[in-house]
């Protein structure tokens, strides 16, 4: 029998959930999104959980996206992209919004989908393997307004439009001096570190965790938009440059642009 594309285990109070499509650098379904949201669910209603860990199975990648091949079916449907980038804001806020702390374990690619995976995490310890990107110019997609927010609250506003502008891949360290993430270790030793953070905060008292989790959480939510910026994401889901963009991708091709 297959194993399933989400594993889920809990060992001393500490649960651990792991995407589990290394030979697609752990690229996120659909499904896996509905999964991810369960699980969110299933750590609030266990008191015996008191942190969650996400890491990716392999050294490839923690996460490098949402699977590019569901997006052919977007052709010829104008909401299709807003639909999307919804979905994708209704995990990442249920991330985000878990009571318990909640730690990235990163190696590998952390791009797109998986770096705002990340971002919704309390923490991110990744291994000096780590790159980070957001390669939404290779697609002539974008990202919805609140995950523009999110980064641009994590990092600054130059940080983020030269991840975008340029699509390069940030190192690890560079991550580190940035901010975007909270600690780097040797790639060896990443899974030993994680568990010593993460049995460190399970011993912390519950409350104050909740409390003070929440309390960021609101004020981070202050720089989130009341405006959803639907025509902004409908002007590049809607394109012909992002059709091609994701054809060329799947054909493995450079993109021919045109601007409409």
């Amino acid at each position: 029998m297959a194993e399933p594309d989400m594993l889920f285990d809990v060992t001393d109070g500490v649960a651990y959930l792991t995407v589990n499509r290394p030979d697609q650098r752990n690229a996120m379904t659909w499904a896996m999104y509905e999964r991810l949201v369960e699980i969110c669910d299933r750590v609030d209603r266990d008191p015996d959980i008191k942190v969650l860990v996400l890491a990716g199975r392999g050294d490839r990648a923690f996460i490098s996206g949402t699977d590019i091949s569901q997006f052919p079916a977007f052709r010829g449907n104008p909401q299709a992209g807003i639909d999307y980038e919804e979905r994708i804001d209704h995990v990442i806020g249920r991330l985000e919004a878990v009571t318990k702390p909640t730690i990235a374990a990163l190696r590998g690619f952390v791009i797109g989908g998986g770096l705002t995976v990340s971002v919704a995490c309390d923490l991110r310890i990744a291994a000096d393997n780590a790159k980070f990107g957001i390669p939404v110019i290779r697609l002539g997609n974008c990202l919805s307004m609140k995950n523009y927010a999110r980064l641009v609250a994590l990092l600054g506003p130059a940080r983020v439009k030269e991840m975008i502008y340029t699509a390069r891949h940030v190192g690890a360290a560079e991550a580190l001096t940035w901010g975007l993430v909270n600690e780097v270790a040797p790639a060896a030793a990443l899974d030993d570190r994680v568990r010593e953070v993460a049995r460190g905060i399970s011993q912390a008292p519950p409350l104050t965790l909740r409390v003070s989790k929440e309390a960021v959480r609101r004020v981070v939510h202050r720089l989130l938009p009341d405006d959803a910026g639907h025509e902004l994401v409908k002007t590049c889901y809607d394109s012909a440059d992002f059709q091609e963009g994701v054809a060329a991708f799947l054909e493995k091709r450079a993109p021919q642009w045109t601007g409409r």
